[in-house]
């Protein structure tokens, strides 16, 4: 999987400008057991670079776009992460490896439990996942080091910019269901403007809940 990771990344450079991933990534990647976060019948096919069904109308993304999205937040170990999107919790277990902890929100109940189930199971305790709508993110706990959303909303939700701690990284697909999407970097400076990079064409799920284009979905 690493294999096709590396060729990926090297191959959508002239998207990205970002040929190759860290080894720290790499690692976190290699050492989550991508197999527990699908569908029992879905196994074989887990270790293969491409999204998933995971249920619910969700899917599990591409290892590569995993990999890319956490390399572009870049997280330390002293790092707080929120995640927009549990899904099946297999984004959030990466994250685990790399930063202190990583709040996560799923708008599904499902989804919710069995991911926070799961992550448990598998000895992430560094890891909490809430249900409910991520459109207003999880202020109790801001300001967020890196905000890394899994689902694609209209447009960019201003409660979670609100929410990134200045120096801090989002990295969020941005674009309409249907149409054309875009993976994009925002980064917060010293001062509180925000500089803005769409890095690649993506096709994520939409962003789903009690807003018109906000919520939360999977990953």
């Amino acid at each position: 999987m690493l294999a096709a990771i590396r060729r990926s990344a090297f191959e959508s450079a002239r998207y990205t400008h970002h040929p190759q991933l860290g080894e720290r990534t790499l690692h976190a990647v290699a050492n989550v057991p991508r197999d527990r976060f699908v569908p029992p019948d879905l196994r074989d096919f887990a270790y293969r670079n491409r999204p998933l069904p995971i249920g619910a109308g969700q899917t599990i993304s591409q290892p590569m776009i995993v990999a890319l999205m956490t390399d572009l937040l870049a997280p330390t170990a002293t790092d707080t992460v929120l995640e927009i999107g549990t899904g099946s919790g297999y984004q959030a277990a990466v994250l685990a490896r790399l930063c202190k902890h990583v709040y996560s929100i799923e708008v599904i109940p499902e989804l919710a439990r069995s991911s926070a189930a799961l992550l448990a199971d598998l000895g992430y305790s560094n890891v909490t996942v809430c249900q409910g709508d991520g459109y207003a993110g999880l202020p109790e706990h801001a300001p967020y080091d890196g905000i890394i959303v899994t689902a694609a909303p209209a447009t960019v939700p201003p409660p979670l910019i609100e929410q990134l701690k200045v120096g801090g990284r989002m990295v969020i697909p941005v674009g309409a269901q249907g149409g054309h999407q875009d993976l994009v970097l925002i980064e917060k400076a010293n001062d509180g403007t925000l500089k803005q990079r769409a890095v690649l064409p993506v096709a994520f799920v939409p962003f789903t809940g009690s807003h018109g284009d906000g919520g939360a979905a999977a990953q």
